[in-house]
C-alpha cells in the first residue's frame, strides 16, 4: 500500500538518548524513496525540548529540527520514542525516564496515528500510560525493571518487536532496523520492505517472532556447577540429556538440580536443554543444507516431530518456515514468504 501524501515521522530527542535508536530508523525510511516509484514516503523530523544540540549516549551531538511545542500543532503519522540508560559500578543497567519528556510524549501521542518505541524507549511509553493493558517488549536488560515499574504492562522480553494495535514496541539495539522495516511493510507492502532490507545489507527482514536473545549469550551463572553443566550441555547437545543424566553429572539430586536451575537461570533443566537445542538447530537451518531429520538427530531432538514441536513452542514457527526466512548460505532464497498477519509468523508444517 502507498499514498500520495508523505507521512510525518517525529523522533523524540533528549540528552543521553541512544544514538543508533535515533539514526537507524531514518536510514530505513530514507531508502524507501530509492525503492519505490511513488514520490510519497516519510518526512522525518527530530524534536526536542529546545533547539539546543542534544548530546547522545555516544557523546555525539545532534541538532533538533523542531521543538516539542512546535510539532504539537501538527498531525503526526508516527511518533518514534528512543530510550536512555544508566549503568552503575556493577554494570547493572537501568532505563531512565525524564518526566518532562514523558509529558510531551503523552501530548504528542494524542495527535499521532501510530506510536512506537525502540529499545528502552518502551519505559517512556509506559510512564506515559500508553502501554497499560498491552503486551510490549524492550531491551532484555531492562525488561524486569519495566515489569516491576509498570505492572499494568504485559512485558515480553523475547520478541524483537511487538505490535498491539497502533502501538509498536521494539527490542534493543539493532532491532530498531527490524521495527522500522516492519513499519515500512505495514505502510508500503512486504515486497518494498524486503528491497529496502537488501539495500541495508540485511539479508532478510526478521519477523517479530524471532527472539532477540540467544541461549549461549545468557548471563553467566554465579554457580560454577551450573556453568560446568551449561558447557556440558552445549558440548553434548546431540546426546541423551535427561534431568537424571544431568543430576548424575553434577553429583546432586534431581530436585536439587531443578531448584538450582530455576534460581540461577529462571527455568527447569529440561527447558534449558530444549532452548540450547533450538538454538543449535537454528544455526544449522541458517547455515547448512542438512535435512530436518539430520538436524533433529544432531541437535538431540531424536525425531522431526519433536523438533517441530520445540520450534512452535519457542519461536512460534516451524523449522521449514524458519529456514525459508533465514537461510544465509549459498542457494538461500532472496526473501522469505510475506507475513500474513503483522506481528505474527505464519504457521506451516
Amino acid at each position: 500500500m502507498s499514498s500520495t501524501a508523505e507521512r510525518l515521522v517525529v523522533i523524540v530527542l533528549f540528552d543521553g538518548v541512544d544514538l543508533l535508536d535515533v539514526t537507524g530508523p531514518p536510514e530505513v525510511f530514507a531508502l524507501l524513496r530509492r525503492e519505490t516509484d511513488d514520490a510519497a514516503g516519510y518526512t522525518v523530523v527530530l524534536a526536542a525540548g529546545t533547539m539546543d544540540p542534544v548530546t547522545t549516549s555516544a557523546g555525539v551531538r545532534v541538532l533538533p529540527d523542531t521543538t516539542f511545542h512546535d510539532v504539537s500543532t501538527r498531525s503526526i503519522d508516527t511518533l518514534l520514542v528512543p530510550g536512555s540508560v544508566e549503568v552503575d559500578g556493577d554494570r547493572r543497567v537501568r532505563a531512565l525516564t525524564d518526566p518532562t519528556v514523558v509529558g510531551w510524549v503523552k501530548t504528542l501521542a494524542a495527535r499521532t496515528r501510530r506510536v512506537t518505541s525502540v529499545c528502552v524507549g518502551a519505559h517512556i511509553l509506559a510512564a506515559a500510560g500508553l502501554l497499560d493493558g498491552k503486551r510490549a517488549t524492550t531491551h532484555w536488560s531492562t525488561a524486569q525493571q519495566l515489569a516491576a515499574d509498570h505492572p499494568a504492562v504485559e512485558v515480553d522480553a523475547d520478541p524483537i518487536f511487538i505490535r498491539e494495535g497502533d502501538v509498536w514496541t521494539g527490542a534493543g539495539i539493532s532491532a530498531c532496523l527490524d521495527l522500522s522495516l516492519a513499519l515500512v511493510a505495514d505502510d508500503f507492502g512486504e515486497t518494498v520492505a524486503l528491497r529496502v532490507a537488501r539495500q541495508l545489507v540485511m539479508y532478510l527482514k526478521r519477523p517479530s517472532g524471532q527472539s532477540q536473545f540467544s541461549v549461549p549469550l545468557e548471563p553467566v551463572s554465579t554457580t560454577r556447577r551450573i556453568e560446568d553443566l551449561r558447557h556440558h550441555i552445549m558440548d553434548n547437545i546431540g546426546e541423551r540429556l535427561t534431568v537424571a543424566d544431568l543430576a548424575a553429572y553434577a553429583h546432586v539430586g534431581e530436585r536439587q538440580l531443578t531448584r538450582i536451575f530455576k534460581a540461577e537461570l529462571g527455568m527447569t533443566p529440561s527447558a534449558y536443554v530444549e532452548s540450547v537445542r533450538v538454538e543449535r538447530a537454528r544455526s544449522q537451518l541458517e547455515s547448512t543444507d542438512a535435512t530436518l531429520e539430520r538436524t533433529a538427530s544432531t541437535c538431540g531432538f531424536g525425531t522431526t516431530d519433536t523438533l517441530i514441536r520445540a520450534f512452535r513452542r519457542q519461536l512460534d514457527t516451524t523449522p521449514t518456515e524458519y529456514r525459508l526466512r533465514f537461510r544465509s548460505g549459498p542457494g538461500g532464497p532472496p526473501g522469505g514468504p510475506g507475513r500474513r498477519n503483522p506481528g505474527a509468523l505464519p504457521r506451516t508444517d
